[in-house]
């Protein structure tokens, strides 16, 4: 009984309690902020053909949807090739993690918006720049996160590797990667979770097709319960990639996952 209001009834409370603050709102509001009745039944609508098509600038939300999470993958993709195997450097040798810390530490806090212009007027498109973005953004977890890993490998198990005159090879492969391994899927599940922020609103300049343009393009028709529909359906996109992440990093761990 104590799970099932844990796991079902507690989340169901909450959910209940948005929605009623929401429907106060609604009713208080004198600008017709739509009822979530009213964006329910627009939701039906939405949802009855997501895959529709009218042009490159009039397309469902399933496209969106499917447009940014490409754009997403490649990003983070990248950033994935790139980031893991510098932060097992920078984690593995002193001077390295010397060197670039301090350009890690100026470069992280930039906002998404201010990598954006660079990557228009470098890649000379709104696709590759969105890319771009997702790219420079999300890779700082994984960056910190394999590199805080690595320099936490107890001193002993790199003692032995010197005993064994194991190569560079073996250590990383044999040592280093399983140790690193939980730090370095929580450096992914941030770095996921940035992608997905970040390319909502870089999509909202650069136009195209995606969900961040849909909730642009919806502002510029006043139609408010579409833009909440895209705020819901962002929100479980996010909470589906999540949870993804959450199991494949308890697959391959032997310890607990932090929710």
């Amino acid at each position: 009984m104590q799970d099932l209001l844990r796991k079902v009834l507690a989340p169901l409370m909450g959910l209940g309690l948005l929605v009623l603050l929401w429907a106060m709102v609604a009713l208080k509001s004198t600008n017709n902020f739509p009822s979530p009745l009213e964006t329910f039944q627009q939701a039906i609508a939405v949802f009855s053909d997501p895959f529709y098509s009218n042009g490159p600038n009039d397309q469902g939300v399933g496209w969106n949807v499917l447009s940014s999470l490409k754009r997403v993958a490649l990003g983070f993709g990248l950033a994935a090739l790139v980031g893991i195997p510098f932060g097992f450097l920078i984690g593995r040798f002193d001077f390295l993690s010397r060197m670039f810390n301090p350009l890690i530490s100026l470069l992280r806090p930039v906002s998404p918006l201010a990598w954006l212009p660079i990557g228009l007027l470098v890649f000379k498109g709104a696709n590759p720049a969105a890319i771009w973005t997702i790219f420079i953004c999300s890779i700082w977890p994984m960056v910190i996160n394999t590199a805080v890993g690595v320099q936490r490998v107890p001193a002993d198990y790199m003692n032995v590797a010197r005993v064994l005159n194991l190569s560079e090879w073996k250590i990383v492969t044999k040592i280093l990667f399983p140790a690193v391994l939980p730090y370095m899927l929580t450096g992914v599940r941030l770095a996921v979770g940035t992608a997905w922020l970040v390319i909502v609103a870089a999509e909202m300049l650069t136009g195209g097709v995606g969900i961040g343009f849909w909730v642009w393009d919806e502002w510029n028709n006043l139609n408010v319960k579409n833009i909440i529909i895209a705020i819901f359906v962002i929100g479980i996109v996010g909470l589906v990639l999540e949870a993804l992440l959450i199991r494949l990093a308890t697959a391959f761990t032997f310890e607990d996952v932090k929710q």
